[in-house]
């Protein structure tokens, strides 16, 4: 009997390690394939940006909390997010659906209400896609294209030792989010009656529900001649996201627990679930922020940029990646975020 690896054991990013170890880029223009937040393609006078995501009912999403509307402006913001965290800026989309017959047209109609409202309020155009039909719900795959100048193009390889480490807005609130509409569901499961109460909650509901992509911050980023030495967005928790450019750029890292950015919305409804608000920023994942790292030279510049905060700085690769807490003491990073498999 044949060796059987469980898709578990790999997890997402091993696996995509393992599938694509062998691949080999033949063509001149393809200057970055796999392994960042978006390929890359030498168009002459600029770079072409592809990134590709694809959300699955019961997966990615649960349809008992999820208005049709919110999951298609959200499923279009992830994908320009991606473009974002090149440094770049979104232009096109494509859109496939699988969809299955218990969805009726009316159904797909808020869908695309919500995709419509994305592309209008990013300016971005969508220019094609696919539609099928599914036997277990509903797939919404996204392919958004962007560009770049040759010259601000932001890698997850370029992070420099003493380099000032940078996140955009603020963290962990989708987090606390989704445990507010797991906890409603599981109260209206045991009983369909009573009506979830949401009141109050409006912040961190949108944080999960409907997050925007950062097209602002990279608008600010330009704006006062800044150019990230390396950049990813946080889909999968800021942990998570610091071992990628960690790994990357071959170096280590040191967050400081107090300048993580947390709302104030968020921190007190993290007591309510006697949660630690840096931990729901550490692990939590979906804020769909952007984590970029500086040259120490642009620290006075980054500071006239408001939604940015200086969080921490990158290290020796032999020190690893740690959060210090304000008593001094230091624990290393692991990657706790969203697992897909």
């Amino acid at each position: 009997m044949s060796d059987r690896t469980e898709l578990s054991e790999l997890g997402e990013f091993g696996l995509i390690d393992h599938l694509t170890k062998d691949l080999k880029l033949t063509q001149s223009t393809t200057i970055k394939g796999v392994g960042d937040d978006a390929a890359v393609i030498d168009r002459g006078d600029h770079y072409e940006l592809i990134t590709t995501d694809m959300l699955v009912e019961g997966v990615h999403f649960d349809m008992s909390y999820t208005p049709l509307k919110h999951l298609g402006y959200k499923a279009v913001s992830v994908n320009l997010s991606d473009i974002c965290a090149m440094n770049g800026t979104p232009t096109q989309i494509t859109v496939s659906i699988a969809v299955s017959s218990r969805f009726p047209v009316e159904a797909m109609d808020e869908l695309y209400s919500g995709i419509t409202q994305a592309c209008e309020r990013y300016q971005v155009d969508l220019v094609g896609g696919d539609t099928t039909s599914s036997l277990t719900g509903l797939i919404i795959s996204v392919t958004a294209i962007g560009r770049v100048e040759k010259s601000e193009v932001a890698y997850r390889s370029g992070a420099n030792e003493h380099d000032l480490i940078c996140v955009s807005g603020d963290l962990g609130g989708a987090y606390i989010g989704l445990q507010i509409l797991e906890r409603e569901k599981e109260v209206w499961k045991e009983n369909p009656e009573v009506q979830p109460d949401l009141e109050g909650f409006d912040y961190v509901l949108e944080r999960i529900l409907k997050p925007e992509p950062r097209t602002d911050v990279i608008q600010e980023l330009r704006k006062h001649s800044i150019r990230p030495t390396s950049m990813i967005d946080i889909s999968d928790g800021l942990g998570s996201e610091i071992l990628h450019l960690c790994k990357h750029s071959e170096c280590g890292a040191r967050i400081y627990d107090e300048k993580i950015p947390i709302d104030a919305a968020t921190a007190t409804q993290c007591q309510d679930f006697n949660l630690e608000p840096s931990v729901c920023a550490l692990n939590g994942g979906e804020d769909y922020e952007l984590l970029f790292t500086i040259s120490q030279e642009d620290f006075e510049k980054i500071s006239k940029v408001k939604q940015v905060s200086v969080i921490g700085h990158i290290t020796d690769k032999a020190s690893g990646a740690a959060i210090v807490y304000p008593q001094g003491e230091e624990i290393q990073i692991k990657a706790q975020g969203w697992k897909s498999f």
